[in-house]
């Protein structure tokens, strides 16, 4: 029988002098910048990942996230305590073991946890007494206790007794840059009094503050709370500026003067849609649980209906002031869309309202084209795998001026909007860009939408 004691003193002992090796589990936006924390808090710590040339990019030092450090990467692989692959063997020698792999919505808009399945079930041919495995992925509450822990066992070891289960939601803001992984409170919870005090040790040693919670079930639902606040905070706002727009007053403007209050109140922003793999995701890995435990959460489903129609509204609008301001119909107009990726300065269009928006107006008939620095070319999308291939035209003032429309779908730093502002017929702002500018330098026709 194993001595778990024993087990958990020497994997505890090990953290504690930063000799435990770390394995991460996916090298994306979660797990590339995790696994770089973790070394540079001075654990010998692998990354791994089944992208092949995502795995040799990182190993050459190349920044792969635009929104890194310059050389970042490059200085974590010299210094020897990180690097790359995609030979799952690395797992039998870790003591601990990260899963970072993506929790996407199936086709029918359900939880999809097959990446999650998959890595356990990798995980589970090189578990081992004393390790610790840590799902780090968004999922429903209970889904760590129900789905993870019954795989893992398969071989025979048993959670709590020869190995140690943690839950600890990633909380990464991709190109944020007051908030840093290291610096974000990390959530941490176990369903045993050991693996609760291991996972709060180890991070304790990365990020400035640990917030131990009782359960894994409670460590999963921080998350999908977390996202489903937002979530419906971001559909009243957007509710809100409809109205607001038809009162005759500028909903930013509001906005602004309302955050002044220093309680009571925090400041949501209008926009075309959410996107990425939080916010349209964790309200509804929330809302199917609710309902099958036989509850409901009718006001987070009502912000997601509210949430999910905003493209086709925005494409709407563009329709509606193409004939206004132009006399020109949607169908054949020709329409530029600035930015396609979900957020502004980052390289990731999961989600992206920008293209929802994009093939909504193709579908009426406009001719759409679009310009954003960080996708020269259209890479294949899990979304809208019919867009790879297309390329980004160059902003000129010529260019500017042949189309109907500009639609300023996502806010990037580095475009240049006084071009913009000087040649367009017409520009539709979906993120009030053109607010910092002076009166007289925004463009002649301009439409907040």
């Amino acid at each position: 029988m194993t001595n778990v004691f024993s087990l958990y003193s020497s994997l505890k002992d090990r953290i504690a002098r930063r000799e435990a090796r770390i394995a991460t589990v996916g090298l994306g936006y979660v797990g590339l910048p995790l696994a770089l924390t973790i070394s540079e808090a001075g654990f010998p710590t692998t990354g791994l990942d089944l992208n092949g040339a995502r795995v040799a990019a990182i190993n050459a030092g190349e920044k792969v996230i635009s929104y890194f450090p310059e050389g970042r990467i490059r200085k974590a692989v010299a210094g020897g305590r990180f690097a790359a692959t995609g030979d799952f063997a690395v797992l039998a020698e870790a003591d601990l073991i990260l899963i970072c792999v993506p929790t996407p919505l199936s086709p029918a808009r359900e939880p999809d946890l097959s990446y999650v399945i998959r890595a356990v079930e990798a995980i589970v041919e090189w578990l081992r007494p004393g390790q610790l495995v840590v799902l780090e992925s968004t999922v429903w509450p209970g889904a760590t206790a129900t789905v993870v822990k019954p795989i893992l066992e398969r071989g025979g070891l048993r959670a709590g007794e020869d190995f140690f289960l943690a839950f600890s939601p990633e909380r990464e803001d991709p190109g944020n840059e007051k908030f840093s992984t290291q610096s974000i409170p990390k959530v941490v919870g176990a369903d045993d009094t050991r693996s609760r005090e291991l996972i709060d040790q180890f991070y304790s040693h990365i990020v400035t503050k640990t917030v131990p919670v009782s359960s894994l079930a409670t460590a999963e639902a921080v998350k999908l709370v977390e996202n489903s606040f937002r979530t419906v905070n971001i559909a009243l706002v957007n509710e809100m500026k409809v109205a607001m727009e038809a009162m005759g007053v500028d909903v930013w403007e509001v906005v602004k003067a309302a955050s002044t209050k220093p309680f009571g109140y925090m400041p949501f922003y209008p926009g075309p849609g959410i996107g990425g793999d939080c916010i349209p995701v964790s309200p509804v890995y929330l809302s199917w649980r609710a309902k099958d435990v036989g509850s409901a959460l009718p006001i987070v489903d009502l912000a997601r209906a509210n949430n999910d129609g905003a493209p086709d509204m925005i494409a709407g609008r563009v329709a509606v002031e193409l004939s206004k301001h132009g006399g020109v119909a949607v169908k054949g107009a020709r329409v530029l869309i600035l930015g396609v990726a979900y957020k502004k300065n980052v390289e990731d269009t999961r989600e992206s309202p920008a293209l929802a928006i994009l093939k909504r107006l193709e579908a009426m008939g406009a001719e759409c084209d679009y310009h954003d620095p960080y996708f020269p070319v259209m890479p294949v999308t899990r979304d809208h795998p019919a867009l790879a291939g297309r390329q980004s035209v160059a902003l000129t003032g010529d260019t500017v001026a042949g189309y109907d429309a500009v639609l300023v779908a996502t806010d990037h730093t580095d475009v240049d909007y006084a071009l913009v502002a000087r040649s367009a017929r017409l520009v539709l702002d979906t993120r009030n860009v053109f607010a910092a500018f002076e009166t007289t330098d925004r463009p002649a026709r301009l439409v907040k939408i």
